[in-house]
């Protein structure tokens, strides 16, 4: 570790050559990671789960806790909870290995991955290893890369046994206990509260329904209480977190009303209303007109 090197905040995997439709096809993508640290940017694979052995030092940022990694350690993260890494050296070093829930349950009645304590909400989501399970660890994802790469095919269940192994090594492992609080969790909190509602804009389709609309829904996504979320976004910024969903699901509404042409119940539908008069009524509550009224005033302000 390096004293002097100012941390930067990255995702704990910084690969170039990741192809998100080899990943989906095959429902698995195991990598090694050797790279300088670069500037902070978001995690973009949020949509799979991961496995990770983390051999720099670095502090994980994980809903409103903090977990110091100062030891090689096993990481597992889950699609519903974003998460950023602070890196303590000016290289990350590791292995990772991204796979998607259909792929572990193949052949496979367990219970879903949501539940396991590895990737539950709310659960442990580092180990730190001795340099004995830091070596068998190594060869497991060793192991995964060599495997990757024939054309063997059974790999798929092969590297699913590798996964279930890394899997079990963790879980007759203690949790970590090296939390430690923010210096300030409530602007933690809120941060990823304001990232995670990012995340679903812009909307690209009018197939697509939001998923998360209430303070409730967020605040169960990130793992805490409701009233803890409504307390800190109020504490950082002044407003309550519903004013905060209100006005960019609005922002959203007047984007897709002026820039395409989806009808206003494609638009209700995408922002997550059953109906399109619980979307009318909301819109006009948060800006004094109506949706058709707005696209009409919009295009004639372009015509004139």
């Amino acid at each position: 570790m390096n004293p002097g090197a100012a941390p930067t905040t990255q995702p704990i995997s910084s690969h170039e050559d990741l192809n998100p439709q080899e990943l989906k096809l095959k429902g698995f993508k195991a990598y090694q990671v050797d790279t300088a640290a670069g500037p902070s940017h978001a995690y973009r694979r949020r949509d799979f789960y991961k496995v990770a052995l983390v051999t720099s030092p670095c502090t994980v940022h994980y809903a409103d806790r903090s977990i110091e990694i100062s030891t090689p350690s096993l990481m597992f993260a889950n699609p519903h909870i974003p998460y950023s890494i602070e890196l303590h050296d000016p290289r990350l070093t590791g292995y990772s290995c991204l796979f998607t829930e259909a792929f572990m349950k193949e052949n496979d009645r367990s219970e879903s991955l949501q539940q396991s304590p590895l990737f539950k909400v709310g659960g442990t989501p580092v180990f730190q290893l001795d340099e004995a399970q830091v070596a068998y660890a190594q060869s497991i994802f060793e192991k995964i890369l060599a495997e990757q790469r024939t054309e063997y095919l059974y790999k798929g269940d092969l590297i699913r046994t590798y996964l279930h192994l890394l899997i079990h090594e963790a879980l007759r492992m203690q949790p970590t206990e090296s939390y430690v609080q923010h210096k300030n969790a409530s602007s933690r909190i809120t941060a990823l509260f304001l990232e995670l509602l990012e995340r679903f804009f812009p909307v690209e389709s009018p197939g697509q329904s939001l998923p998360l609309k209430t303070a409730q829904d967020f605040a169960h996504q990130l793992g805490v209480h409701v009233n803890h979320l409504n307390r800190a976004v109020k504490e950082v910024t002044g407003k309550p977190t519903t004013t905060h969903i209100a006005e960019r699901f609005i922002g959203e509404a007047k984007a897709l009303l002026h820039h395409t042409s989806w009808s206003t119940a494609e638009i209700a539908y995408s922002l997550g209303f059953e109906y399109p008069t619980y979307f009318n009524n909301f819109f006009k509550k948060h800006t004094g007109t109506t949706p058709l009224a707005f696209r009409r005033d919009t295009e004639r302000v372009a015509d004139a």
